[in-house]
């Protein structure tokens, strides 16, 4: 039984807060990977850096107008498909800095996808602003813990480091947009519409 708990597939799922189609894969990654019994890795990083390595100043969404006003109304469609809320963010894309760094707390750790979870609702279904302490705040105490000391030590280096990491290694594994689904065995799988196709990859691979 052990064993197979060590050799079960697993899925690592990279997303940024400010990414729209990330909102809708962490809204329905855990229920599909539950029914194929994936493990399911919550890997938040910065998109920042790795558009700034492409050139880009902003998101491609604003650079391409015609790009972005598909993605706006797709995402009406999808959402309205997926049964969630959906409220364009103004303005977009927002900082997800201080988001991302909550996210690699320790504190924050064993709640790491609900707390992702709420991030992407506050910002995609209520229209509320991620770099706004007070609505960080109040995910954090709806989570039960302590805001004051989550948010201190969501500015400590050590955390900063955590989250740089994180975003290095993402660049390190050629990742150039969120959602991204990586396998053990190194596939990559890009966008929201590829969710299923990681998970049936990830089972391939027992």
């Amino acid at each position: 039984m052990g064993m197979a708990n060590t050799m079960s597939p697993r899925v690592d799922f990279w997303y940024e807060f400010a990414s729209t189609y990330s909102y809708l894969a962490a809204m329905r990654i855990e229920a599909l990977a539950r029914e194929r019994a994936v493990a399911i890795v919550w890997r938040p990083f910065l998109l920042g850096p790795i558009f700034k390595a492409q050139g880009w100043e902003t998101s491609p969404f604003n650079l391409f107008p015609a790009k972005g006003a598909y993605m706006w109304r797709d995402l009406e469609r999808l959402s309205a498909s997926q049964g969630v809320a959906f409220r364009k963010p103004d303005p977009f894309p927002q900082s997800s800095l201080k988001a991302g760094r909550l996210a690699w707390t320790d504190q924050v750790a064993p709640y790491r996808a609900e707390f992702s979870r709420k991030v992407f609702l506050a910002h995609f279904a209520d229209g509320r602003r991620i770099d706004d302490d007070a609505v960080l705040e109040n995910i954090l105490a709806s989570l039960g813990l302590d805001p004051a000391t989550v948010m201190a030590q969501s500015r400590s280096e050590q955390v900063k480091l955590r989250l740089r990491q994180e975003t290095e290694e993402a660049m390190r594994l050629s990742l150039f947009g969120a959602p991204s689904f990586v396998t053990a065995d190194g596939e990559i799988f890009w966008g929201n519409d590829r969710l299923e196709a990681a998970l049936n990859w990830a089972l391939q691979e027992r």
